[in-house]
């Protein structure tokens, strides 16, 4: 906990299948109380999914439909930690089967990222997928049955992001620490 603040509790105002919204009570450093809505989650996984196609890196991407903004946005291949207690890793396969029919058999950490710290407690686990191999494809939900799957060079993903193209923050952080990461290793990506 911050210095000086203290969480004095969540109110309940909607339960939903995989977020709570909570109206939250806390005291700050000079003892006066606030309250801030808050979305608490489960957290999720993404994964950034790498092939290496005459020796250059290629990602595995998907555009999907979001009703949040009405729109298709691009991303990488990621989902909700719906499963309790299971291992993030294994949360990380199940969605790549699920929507794209890859099984990654080298899967690494790049670490973790809050989505949205103002407003919820989710923590995404950003993993890279190489030496994938192809799954049954087993899609959940008319969003994921109407996804676009498709590849592009990762330096050409990179380059999306900068131009702003490509804006879903786990698939921006997800992309430039698995292009810093590849770089660090093989000199090039």
């Amino acid at each position: 906990m911050a210095e000086g603040f203290t969480h004095l509790g969540d109110d309940l105002v909607h339960q939903g299948h995989f977020i709570c919204l909570v109206e939250g009570s806390f005291r700050a450093p000079d003892g006066s109380t606030f309250r801030r809505d808050l979305v608490r989650s489960r957290g999720a996984v993404g994964v950034v999914p790498i092939r290496f196609a005459g020796g250059e890196a290629e990602v595995v991407l998907v555009r999907q439909y979001r009703p949040a903004f009405d729109a298709e946005i691009i991303e990488i291949p990621a989902g909700v930690r719906d499963v309790d207690g299971e291992d993030p890793a294994l949360t990380a396969q199940r969605e790549l089967a699920e929507e794209v029919g890859l099984r990654a058999a080298t899967l690494r950490p790049l670490g973790q990222m809050y989505p949205s710290a103002g407003l919820t407690d989710a923590v995404t686990l950003l993993y890279l997928g190489t030496d994938l191999e192809p799954v049954p494809l087993d899609a959940h939900g008319p969003e994921e049955e109407a996804m676009e799957i498709f590849t592009m060079p990762l330096d050409a993903a990179v380059d999306a992001v900068e131009s702003g193209e490509i804006v879903d923050a786990k698939t921006v952080i997800g992309l430039l620490r698995a292009e810093r990461l590849l770089r660090g290793e093989h000199g090039r990506t």
